[in-house]
């Protein structure tokens, strides 16, 4: 993508975030007609319909070539992320949203091809802007963020987590997560993904390990993070499918590879496992 139409995109991008932010702040106010989608967990109101609806309908008037893979069905029933795709998650947080009023977002990657060319997550009632456009580093409120600190180690980091992680589930043995858990200095839930890779990028948290996250969760961080030095990939160590569900590791690279090791461990190696060096030797 050309710089001149990638600053393009930003700037519009950036504009209809915060319309879209005032909106929520405005409506938020109001009833917010709360369903269920997969599970009683999993909510949606009429203010996360109506901000992808804005952005959807705001897109294919200003960028009709472009397309739109959105959480809430206002966007393309996408095979490929060929072209121009805008990936958006409304309200990231929903459940925050409804029952705090507060710690949610709204997460916009734009990539070309595959390729993340912009990344932004907008904390709306915090006021915080994280961008970011390939190549050009990642910010917070217009300041660049710095590079990640180096010689981290696991013994010393501050891990996002979601709770399952520290239940009976099918990728992970419990005990090997608790073990963990008694390893890191500490962990942390926030409850909306986007910020928690934000706080990645910004170093507040050294990692974020999550189970099951959509391409609206991951876009505009992946990007954000990676201008920072940061690494995200599948629990196997692989690049992300940006049109399917997966576990997501999003990381500080000098732990990186730790984390992806402890993940294969079984119980029965935690004692073997607890007496290896976390001191990172990864580059």
């Amino acid at each position: 993508m050309e710089k001149d139409y990638r600053d393009l995109l930003f700037e519009q991008a950036k504009k209809w975030v915060f319309e879209a932010a005032a909106n929520i702040r405005r409506d938020m106010q109001g009833p917010l007609d709360i369903e269920t989608k997969s599970n009683a967990n999993d909510l949606v109101t009429k203010v996360d319909k109506q901000t992808e609806n804005f952005f959807a309908a705001s897109i294919r008037q200003m960028f009709p070539e472009h397309r739109i893979l959105g959480e809430e069905g206002y966007g393309d029933e996408l095979e490929n992320l060929d072209g121009v795709v805008w990936i958006i998650d409304p309200i990231d947080g929903t459940m925050n949203f409804v029952h705090q009023k507060r710690n949610f977002c709204i997460s916009i990657g734009i990539y070309q091809d595959g390729v993340g060319e912009i990344g932004i997550i907008y904390d709306v009632m915090a006021d915080m802007f994280y961008s970011a456009k390939r190549g050009d580093g990642a910010y917070k409120n217009g300041v660049r963020l710095p590079k990640l600190q180096k010689n981290v180690t696991l013994e010393r980091s501050i891990i996002g987590i979601n709770h399952y992680w520290l239940c009976q589930n099918r990728l992970v043995d419990e005990n090997v997560m608790h073990h963990l858990a008694k390893t890191v200095r500490g962990l942390r839930s926030y409850g909306s993904a986007a910020l928690e890779f934000a706080y990645v990028a910004e170093g507040v948290l050294d990692s974020y390990m999550a189970m099951s996250l959509a391409p609206w969760d991951i876009a505009a961080g992946i990007v954000i993070v990676g201008e920072t030095g940061g690494v995200t990939t599948d629990i196997d160590g692989q690049k992300l499918d940006l049109l399917h569900k997966k576990p997501v590791i999003a990381s500080n690279t000098d732990i990186h590879q730790d984390l992806l090791s402890w993940l294969k461990k079984e119980e029965n190696d935690i004692q073997s496992f607890s007496s290896f060096s976390f001191d990172s030797q990864t580059n």
